[in-house]
């Protein structure tokens, strides 16, 4: 039976997802100094203040150096992202930095030793997901969500008239046939912070365009159906809006609610943290199973116990499109990338200094290498030959 199916974005000036950027800009500054840094970096954002916490490791004669760094690289990033309001300026925001050495406790069931592989930084359970709806492998509601507000910031970046502000919110409602593809939009809202005296309709004008261009043709909504500022007036925006921690937009992050999530938040966190890097290799083999032609729709989950390397579980699911047996496929898959997560961290070339660009818009659909040499690794296609090979 056909059906209705909805996701949303947020932009980088939404408040949660600037907490993400500032956590993972101190993500790259401890791999830049450190490609073995260990670091958990948790933000809260709110009224011209930053707090950051968490736990952190690198070599003694590092530390400081790095520490000093962070709080000149937080403002920049919040000045990247747009932030010159009364309440949030990026150069005039209070700044308290909590970070602290890293637990002992979990350093000891991560590290290799002479007996042991390196082991997972947690236990827990990561979902990959690919699809065919859209050329990137996402699920489409999501994928055009994203790409409307990454349009929109372009513009806002690029005119120093502009109207827009950094934080806004798209969401889409998609018609699926029978056969569960997606045919068209039903809905559409779009919600953006704005300047001071600018009007609904001034508002409605510049995004109307931009929305129509992004999605397929013959897929845009009519006025009745795009929601524009539904509240009226949206000036009061970002952390002096609404406060912003990090991690609190995970299905953001993935496929929109289109896949299962596990629950494991990624900005701010190393790649030993299998939450970020496990996820990431298993979005890696369900877009290559895809890519492949193996299925038009697949499902992976990976699981892991803290300090013990391999996962303790990898299950696909491919919902009844594979050309083979889902349980071939799982063995195909084990073959071709070794799933420790030291594996997962050589084999995707993790421990550089790349997550800041991931922090919005989206961890997956992206293209490998847009980014800079290194980032979106796990978008590339590479695996295609060898999931074949390991299936034949």
């Amino acid at each position: 039976m056909s059906y209705l199916f909805t996701s949303e974005s947020v932009s980088e000036g939404h408040p949660d997802k600037v907490c993400d950027r500032i956590s993972d800009t101190v993500l790259d500054l401890f791999l830049t100094a450190d490609p073995e840094a260990r670091v958990a970096c948790e933000t809260m954002a709110t009224t011209n203040r930053v707090i950051l916490g968490g736990e952190v490791r690198a070599p003694e004669d590092q530390i400081a150096g790095i520490m000093k760094q962070i709080e000149p690289a937080v403002r920049a990033a919040v000045k990247d992202i747009g932030y010159e309001q009364d309440k949030f300026h990026h150069a005039h925001f209070e700044f308290q930095n909590y970070l602290h050495e890293q637990s002992a406790d979990i350093a000891m069931g991560v590290d290799e030793g002479d007996n042991k592989d390196e082991g997972a930084g947690d236990q827990g359970l990561m979902f990959g997901y690919a699809c065919d709806e859209t050329d990137v492998l996402m699920p489409a509601p999501i994928h055009y969500s994203h790409q409307i507000l990454k349009r929109l910031a372009g513009m806002r970046k690029s005119n120093a008239d502009s109207i827009l502000r950094p934080d806004s919110k798209s969401q889409i409602t998609m018609v699926y046939d029978d056969d569960g593809k997606p045919i068209g939009t039903h809905k559409i809202v779009l919600s953006t912070q704005h300047a001071e005296g600018a009007s609904t309709d001034d508002i409605r004008k510049l995004v109307t365009p931009v929305i129509a261009d992004i999605l397929p043709d013959g897929w845009m909504v009519g006025a009745d159906d795009l929601l524009v500022n539904p509240t009226g007036n949206f000036v009061i925006g970002g952390p002096d809006g609404d406060a912003g921690l990090t991690g609190r937009k995970i299905i953001v992050d993935t496929y929109g609610g289109a896949a299962p999530h596990g629950g494991g938040a990624f900005s701010g966190k190393d790649p030993t943290k299998v939450d970020r890097s496990a996820a990431y290799a298993a979005r890696y083999l369900a877009k290559n199973v895809v890519a492949a032609g193996l299925a038009t729709k697949c499902t992976i989950q990976l699981a892991y116990a803290i300090g013990v390397a391999d996962p303790v579980s990898v299950y696909a699911n491919t919902h009844g499109t594979g050309a083979g047996s889902d349980a071939d496929l799982q063995q195909a898959l084990s073959q071709s990338m070794k799933l420790t997560p030291r594996g997962i961290r050589e084999h995707l070339g993790l421990n550089k200094p790349i997550y800041a660009s991931s922090a919005a818009y989206g961890h997956f659909g992206r293209m490998a290498g847009e980014a800079g040499a290194g980032s979106f690794s796990w978008e590339a296609t590479d695996l295609k030959a060898a999931l074949t090979a390991a299936l034949a």
